[in-house]
């Protein structure tokens, strides 16, 4: 399995905590909520290992990390019900594959627009991040 130790998708612990905290792990992939919730039930779900493009992995492993975003997907519009998921796979900096679901609204913050990667607007106490967490894992 290749890790960098500088990656908070591989380490967790801090440098994860600086914008996620990991929900779950998923079949080749684990899920995690992204801090700042501008778009209510915004996740990420990072592949396993460290590699940075779809085209690093193998056939079956691509389809196993779809099927997890689909999964998560599903769970995010059981528990939230948004209007639509946005999907974005960035990593110009960040090269570990991973998709940002991002669920959006449309009577909320950036309707019929592109989603801004880190608004800086919207963040939750503890008590609220343990109660997103637990609707998304009561929906998987």
């Amino acid at each position: 399995m290749a890790i960098d130790n500088n990656c908070g998708y591989c380490v967790g612990g801090e440098p994860l905590s600086k914008f996620g905290i990991k929900i779950c792990d998923l079949g080749v992939s684990q899920l995690i909520l992204f801090k700042e919730q501008s778009h209510l039930g915004r996740c990420i779900v990072a592949y396993k290992d460290h590699v940075s493009e779809i085209v690093d992995i193998s056939d079956e492993d691509r389809n196993a990390f779809f099927a997890d975003v689909n999964r998560a997907a599903k769970a995010i519009h059981k528990a939230f019900n948004p209007d639509k998921v946005n999907y974005g796979a960035y990593g110009d900096t960040g090269c570990h594959l991973h998709m940002h679901l991002v669920p959006k609204y449309k009577d909320g913050f950036e309707w019929g627009g592109v989603f801004e990667m880190n608004p800086q607007k919207k963040f939750l106490t503890d008590a609220e991040y343990d109660e997103l967490i637990q609707k998304i894992k009561d929906n998987l």
